[in-house]
């Protein structure tokens, strides 16, 4: 489905996908990993997140809206429409997210804050629309809280010269942003109106944030890319090709499972196959995935 919603506690979530589909090649996602792992795991890997006849994982890219007292909150933005990006799966995309948006109450004025888990192209891309010839902020009311750590590993990155930075996105999606006056830098500390708590997430990129939402005794773990996959809630040692820090990724990983599930919490990723969002359980000494119900 391309839109759906729930309720967490006094919070209404919502979902919209931009796009999912078996768009990755296991050895190309996990790189040097043991892909007759996910045979193994067919029986509840496919078919939502793994094609076995075709030998491709199931890959999403989700944008999460919260409702909240007078709050409207969307948590990573996608890809975007219209932007040049090296991945022919991202380049030059014409999709109907906006209007999605709108009809989950999240249109362009109504949104009051635009939470980044980390600057990654396929995280930043609707932070910003084209309006003539020029990249301009998609929600003009809203506050953008960037993660510092990770802005600052990407500016100066651009500073020296790297002007694709991020395949672009840094150009086309992050400054300007910050051109309008509307970002603010979260150091993992500050709290994101009232009721969004960071939590560092270092690994696949340096500043990385997972979010932590609580209300009326019910929890849920924004989980960013710590996972990009369920395999990796059973094989939580795989890290993507994306990580930048591979033993801080694997850390951090094995740090968010043992949370999440101490916690029962929603996991929120932002790539996961349909139902999109579940459960880590405790099995032995590992974990598994409940896929959660709307």
């Amino acid at each position: 489905m391309i839109m759906q919603s729930r309720m967490l506690g006094a919070v209404r979530i919502s979902r919209v996908l931009e796009y999912s589909g078996p768009t990755h090649a296991p050895d190309f996602l996990f790189p040097g990993e043991d892909a007759t792992v996910l045979a193994a795991n067919a029986s509840w890997l496919a078919p939502h997140h793994y094609v076995p006849a075709m030998q491709r994982l199931v890959v999403s890219i989700q944008l999460w809206v919260l409702h909240a007292g007078g709050n409207v909150i969307v948590i990573d933005t996608g890809v975007g429409n219209r932007k040049p990006r090296p991945a022919e799966r991202m380049n030059m995309l014409n999709t109907l997210v906006l209007p999605w948006l709108e009809a989950a109450g999240a249109g362009s004025d109504e949104v009051t804050h635009v939470v980044l888990t980390h600057l990654h192209t396929d995280h930043v891309g609707w932070n910003t629309v084209l309006s003539d010839g020029r990249w301009v902020p998609t929600f003009p009311r809203a506050r953008y809280i960037f993660p510092k750590d990770d802005f600052l590993y990407w500016k100066e990155r651009y500073d020296r010269g790297e002007s694709d930075v991020n395949g672009g996105a840094f150009v086309d999606s992050v400054l300007p942003i910050l051109e309008a006056g509307l970002a603010e830098m979260c150091d993992g500390k500050c709290e994101v109106a009232g009721l969004l708590q960071p939590e560092p997430a270092p690994g696949h990129s340096p500043g990385q944030l997972a979010y932590r939402l609580r209300s009326d005794g019910e929890e849920a773990l924004f989980a960013a890319d710590v996972m990009h996959h369920p395999v990796q809630i059973v094989c939580p040692e795989w890290n993507s090709r994306y990580c930048i820090w591979p033993e801080v990724a694997r850390a951090t990983r094995a740090r968010f499972l043992i949370r999440a599930a101490q916690r029962e919490a929603l996991v929120m990723p932002m790539h996961f196959g349909a139902p999109y969002c579940g459960y880590v359980r405790r099995q032995g000494n590992g974990f598994t995935f409940e896929p959660a119900v709307w």
